[in-house]
């Protein structure tokens, strides 16, 4: 059965933030007063967002806040293990805000070079979908550089309610596919989320890890390698 699908997920994929995380929070906490050191946030932020699940809600019912509220305790958390002790609420909103709508902006973020090149190629006989555990940012995001036009959908976790590796969002992307399983080829850099998500689904998986594996490598399996020879 012949590869006809490929869906890709979004942040570490196509995109990653154009300045380091932790720079980006301490500039905007001393805005506020708050002195943090940007590699403190940053250590922070890796430890919040492993220990942290992410959102799943019932079938059908994803979060009204499309997932805001989810971030804002993301955030919150990491400053409480930077400072010691959790932000006043009146400045953590004011501040998530201002990160909230600064991540919205796509100068935020830098697509990697080998994006383009890779759409333009796959995307002349093959059908894709955007996966991403993001929300409704994404879209102005992509937007802004100029990335939507080679993608039929962009299905995004906030939407589905679920988050990948979870079942549902890959399902979902089958759903507007229309393919089955084997036709389909998800791509993307976090093992758990997208390679063994995927492939518990029955989607065959390949590992973007830059920079011995990047998306000129995905273009070369697809083309010369073959459905067989991606994993």
């Amino acid at each position: 059965m012949s590869l006809r699908t490929l869906f890709f997920d979004a942040a570490g994929t196509l995109m990653r933030p154009a300045d380091r995380v932790g720079r980006t929070y301490a500039q905007h906490a001393l805005l506020h007063g708050i002195v943090a050191e940007p590699e403190a946030i940053m250590q922070a932020f890796g430890r919040v967002w492993k220990d942290t699940e992410p959102p799943l809600h019932p079938a059908g019912q994803p979060a009204a806040d499309d997932d805001r509220g989810w971030w804002r305790a993301l955030v919150g958390e990491v400053f409480d293990r930077v400072l010691g002790a959790p932000l006043a609420e009146s400045t953590l909103e004011a501040l998530f805000g201002e990160l909230y709508l600064y991540y919205a902006q796509p100068q935020a973020w830098s697509v990697f070079e080998d994006v383009v090149p890779a759409l333009e190629d796959l995307s002349r006989d093959h059908r894709l979908l955007v996966l991403s555990n993001f929300d409704r940012r994404l879209h102005t995001i992509l937007a802004g550089h100029g990335l939507l036009r080679f993608f039929e959908q962009v299905i995004i976790s906030s939407e589905v309610g679920a988050a990948k590796p979870h079942p549902r969002m890959f399902q979902a992307a089958l759903a507007a596919a229309g393919c089955l399983p084997e036709e389909a080829l998800h791509i993307g850099d976090d093992v758990k989320c997208d390679l063994t998500g995927a492939q518990n689904c029955g989607i065959h998986a390949f590992h973007v890890k830059r920079p011995e594996a990047g998306l000129g490598e995905l273009v070369q399996k697809v083309r010369f390698e073959g459905y067989s020879g991606l994993r």
